[in-house]
């Protein structure tokens, strides 16, 4: 099952938003209507905090992976949130989409995803994992987290995620895919891509006997990759699932979290300038992406890990943070 870079919502990597808000008044008023009002407000409000709290405990539970893979994500999503979470708006999914499986079980999945307020380069952050039992008895786990920024500034986004078909095989795509051309912006990849030396973590990586090279069937998700992007296959056939779980708290865990730090210091909380012109191309280009994520990624393999009923809900959702 492929997945994007944004993920397996990876590389729409899915500006996987935007949401829009309407408001009423009401020509009369009284004392018990407002009362009224108020305490159905008060009321709305505490179940919608139950809800996002429920969803949000169980998005970083990651229950079907190993004690590393858990601790990993559980700190990647802590450091960014907590980098952005003045700025970030709590997750507003329904109950529904933030935690949904497929009829028979066999597939289940987490959704968070948190818009960003009007005054931050963040469009949004979405956050999820996927389990689904596997025909031959074993179980297929992808988790990811990646950070869209809106159109404001031109810097690159940010892609995690680690897909796990058994306790000895993982692939790892990180990487801060571009959102301009790195040929008629040469700027950018000095800026983003040489400047920070972020090919020395996928060398570092490579170094790593069980460690080879992940090729993606998909050419179009190559074409979107970064040049300095890790798409790497681990493979532990000596020492089994002891063996990944060293390697992902020696190597994959200390990576990561540079390779995040990097994006949030010289990307997500870089100060821009950015013109009409380039905004214009940012917003046709994040656009494209996004559409071409869910049309060739999400939208053939969720409907057949969880119906077609279940998989259109979610997309309807996602789709409203992915527009542009």
């Amino acid at each position: 099952m492929e997945v994007m870079i944004c993920n397996h919502f990876l590389y729409s990597p899915l500006s996987l938003l935007s949401s829009s808000s309407s408001s009423f008044s009401t020509p009369f008023s009284t004392s018990s209507l407002s009362l009224k009002f108020s305490a159905s407000s008060v009321s709305c409000s505490l179940m919608e905090d139950t809800h996002n709290n429920h969803g949000r405990t169980k998005f970083l539970e990651f229950p079907f992976v190993s004690g590393a893979h858990k601790n990993l994500m559980v700190d990647l999503v802590s450091t960014l949130e907590n980098r952005f979470n003045s700025q970030l708006l709590p997750c507003s999914l329904p109950p529904h989409i933030q935690h949904y499986q497929s009829q028979s079980g066999s597939a289940q999945a987490s959704l968070h995803i948190r818009a960003g307020h009007t005054n931050s380069p963040i469009d949004f952050v979405l956050g999820s994992w996927v389990h689904s039992d596997l025909p031959t008895g074993g179980s297929l786990d992808i988790t990811s987290l990646s950070g869209y920024l809106n159109t404001s500034t031109d810097s690159p986004n940010f892609v995690f995620e680690m897909i796990r078909s058994s306790p000895t095989m993982l692939v790892l795509i990180l990487d801060l895919p571009p959102r301009k051309d790195l040929v008629l912006w040469p700027d950018d990849l000095k800026t983003f891509y040489e400047e920070t030396q972020l090919d020395t973590h996928r060398q570092a990586l490579e170094r790593v006997p069980e460690i080879q090279p992940y090729f993606s069937s998909s050419l179009y998700i190559r074409t979107v990759a970064s040049p300095t992007a890790i798409m790497v296959r681990i493979q532990t056939e000596n020492g089994g699932g002891e063996r990944m779980e060293e390697i992902i708290r020696n190597h994959l865990n200390h990576i990561s979290k540079q390779v995040l730090g990097i994006w949030l210091d010289h990307c997500a909380c870089a100060k821009r300038e950015v013109g009409e012109a380039e905004r214009a191309y940012l917003k046709k280009r994040d656009g494209l992406i996004r559409n071409k994520t869910i049309e060739i990624d999400l939208g053939s393999s969720f409907p057949r890990l969880f119906g077609p009923e279940v998989a259109n809900k979610v997309l309807e959702a996602i789709k409203e943070y992915f527009t542009v």
